[in-house]
């Protein structure tokens, strides 16, 4: 960016910081964030943290020992993770610089992050540029981070002392904040076409090189800035492109010519005449998919399979000219419950009747989603998700409504066509759909009534066509029966509703293990588990459900390595201390029956008082809390085992952080 323009975004940014009612003298904001807002941040924003969170170390490698820190936030200015030098970290507390804290322009006035984010442009905010007095003393380089769909998800942010200020940072943050970009992209598209392509060939798996993204059919998704320099054209254009436009041959010649196992990298002519080297990926992107027997090569549309015990080989449906797998027979692994569902989803389905899925926190609610459009007529169409949990009450109706330019203070130049429009000719998924706004449940109905949408400041409505999925774990009637919850809305969504079991439940579970590592294994030999962790799984509630267990999996399976075993040692501290904590409190002193006659069970009425030297084995009385129970039995171990807590620990069966996060529920006394 040239001085002027800089100079031209500074003055604007100051403009604007005015207008929101900072005045350069304001000091510093220290106000607490409320309760819970950090968290609820992050995991709103897990999915940009998953990427930003290793490139931020690397980052922080290159800068360390200059006085400097690193940030991300949120898309609106939240800080949700620092690195930093501790000189540095401690000035910047100062001026409320620390996670959780809002930098914003309009709660901080010009500044690297809040002003990258107003602009959707890198720059550096240099001492004195600064709005606020109090931030003249910083030095800041920002880039806004855009997901795979063109919107701003985040800020990556290079903050020092503006004595130190190196005329090279911003160039750092901007490669940074690509890499993420690029990181996303294998993630985000179920069965998508990815190309990548640059015209020289070296330059293939670095950073510089194009990243375009099409569906099985060749529809234009998405392409990362190097592809759209190269290309020629911006997101906005390429959004009327498909891959024969663009490259100039079908999809299928495609898939033939990079149909080998490890196919070398391939010229192709652009249409500005552009020749590039080109190498293919075609995978699909989610927990459930493995990779198939033998040939490693994936067609587009065409995920691929693992075999169930009692069904063999994934069967093709046919769908006109073209054969394709079934996304819900894939996700039917033996459970009775599940194939019940996917029965009969298979009814109604291509019959536009409205679906509502619902189901405890990650039992796969949006996987299943994603299946049902992708057996539907309008698989090679928009699947558009929307969860109306994680956008803020003010937000989520410009979010799906869409805007018009100028509609609202902060709204986007050329304004927004909303998700709803997205989703047009395909599928709109309404996840978390009992945390809607009651203000919008209204607006929501007329749009299903009607199928017209009209979005905020325009005068006109806008005919839509969409399938409506919506998901929730909350209980809907007793909802309405409060009046959080509209009853005709209700009624409109749930043509059909089926419930997904909780992992705990599933009859299928070891399956359901084995078709994850095989997914996370990525082609390699698949890891397995030994019977002892197989065993401990089994006997484990799983409370984050499927979403819980793909995370420990995927952790174990780094840290085992390819055709390994997932043993005790690979599993993480946290889980096999609430393991430890969770067997205490279900079958108290079961261990210590070798140590205590088994016969000796006292009578509720006269059950012993933890002060008591003397072990004995206790039966909860009817009312008894387990948790109190629990605290006895590891009071009495330590009493038996004169304090020392790695024997109690042992004699209870549980490990030793399980009884010291107990410590302050128990005498003093018995810690040594």
């Amino acid at each position: 960016m040239v001085t002027t323009e800089l100079h031209d975004l500074i003055d604007q940014s100051h403009l604007r910081s005015q207008s929101y009612g900072i005045t350069v003298t304001d000091e510093p904001d220290f106000s607490s964030p409320s309760h819970g807002v950090l968290p609820s941040a992050l995991e709103e924003n897990r999915f940009l943290f998953q990427h930003a969170a290793p490139v931020m170390e690397t980052l922080y490698d290159q800068i360390v020992n200059t006085h400097s820190m690193v940030l991300l936030t949120s898309a609106k200015g939240l800080v949700l993770h620092s690195l930093g030098d501790m000189d540095f970290l401690e000035r910047a507390s100062q001026v409320a610089l620390t996670p959780g804290m809002d930098w914003s322009e309009r709660s901080k006035g010009t500044n690297a992050i809040g002003t990258a984010l107003s602009e959707e442009e890198a720059l550096t905010v240099h001492g004195g540029q600064h709005y606020m007095n109090a931030n003249k003393f910083l030095t800041c380089s920002a880039s806004p981070i855009f997901d795979p769909y063109g919107q701003v998800i985040g800020a990556l942010d290079v903050t020092g002392d503006h004595r130190s200020y190196h005329q090279h940072t911003l160039a750092l943050v901007r490669m940074s904040a690509q890499m993420i970009e690029n990181h996303m992209f294998a993630d985000i598209f179920p069965k998508a076409i990815r190309i990548h392509f640059h015209t020289r060939s070296e330059f293939l798996g670095t950073l510089v090189e194009g990243i375009a993204v099409f569906s099985p059919e060749g529809r234009f998704l998405s392409a990362n800035r190097s592809a759209q320099f190269q290309i020629g054209l911006p997101f906005s254009a390429l959004k009327a492109h498909t891959f024969s436009s663009l490259f100039g041959l079908p999809v299928s010649a495609l898939v033939e010519l990079f149909s080998g196992a490890t196919p070398n990298p391939k010229q192709l002519c652009m249409h500005n005449g552009v020749s590039v080297w080109c190498r293919v990926k075609l995978k699909v992107s989610n927990m459930w998919a493995a990779k198939p027997h033998g040939n490693t090569s994936e067609a587009p549309g065409q995920p691929p399979s693992a075999p169930t015990a009692s069904q063999g080989p994934e069967p093709l449906k046919q769908t006109g000219k073209k054969m394709q797998f079934s996304s819900l027979h894939y996700l039917d692994t033996g459970d009775a419950q599940v194939t019940s569902v996917i029965h009969k989803l298979r009814m109604v389905s291509g019959r536009d009747i409205p679906i509502m899925i619902l189901g405890e926190t990650g039992t796969g609610k949006d996987l299943l989603a994603q299946a049902i459009h992708g057996d539907s007529t309008r698989a090679a169409q928009p699947f558009v998700s929307v969860n109306c949990a994680s956008i803020p009450d003010t937000l989520i109706e410009s979010e799906l409504f869409g805007y018009e330019e100028g509609a609202f203070t902060g709204a986007r130049k050329k304004g927004s066509i909303g998700k709803i429009l997205q989703a047009h000719g395909g599928t709109l998924f309404l996840d978390e759909i009992g945390d809607m706004p009651k203000h919008l449940q209204a607006r929501l109905l007329r749009m299903l009534q009607e199928r017209k949408v009209s979005p905020l400041g325009a005068g006109k409505e806008v005919e839509v066509d969409v399938a409506v999925v919506s998901a929730t774990h909350k209980n809907l009637k007793d909802m309405i029966a409060r009046g959080d919850f509209r009853e005709d809305l209700y009624y409109r969504l749930n043509g059909l509703v089926v419930r997904l079991p909780a992992l705990r439940e599933r009859s299928d579970f070891e399956l359901v293990v084995q078709k994850i590592l095989m997914a996370l294994s990525e082609g390699s030999q698949p890891v397995g588990v030994s019977v002892q962790v197989m065993d401990l799984f089994k006997r484990y509630a799983w409370p984050g459900n499927f979403r819980q267990l793909h995370n420990l999996l995927r952790t174990a399976v780094v840290m085992v390595g390819q055709g390994g075993v997932i043993d005790m040692g690979h599993l993480p501290d946290d889980f096999l201390e609430e393991l430890d904590h969770d067997q205490l409190l279900r079958q108290p002193l079961l261990s210590m029956r070798a140590e205590v006659p088994a016969h000796r069970v006292v009578p509720a009425e006269a059950a012993p008082v933890c002060s008591l030297p003397e072990p004995v084995v206790e039966v909860a009385a009817e009312g008894q809390k387990l948790q109190d129970v629990a605290l006895c039995a590891m009071a009495q171990m330590l009493r038996l085992h004169k304090g020392n807590v790695s024997a109690a620990a042992k004699a209870l069966g549980v490990s030793r952080n399980t009884i010291y996060r107990k410590k302050d529920q128990l005498p003093p006394d018995l810690l040594n």
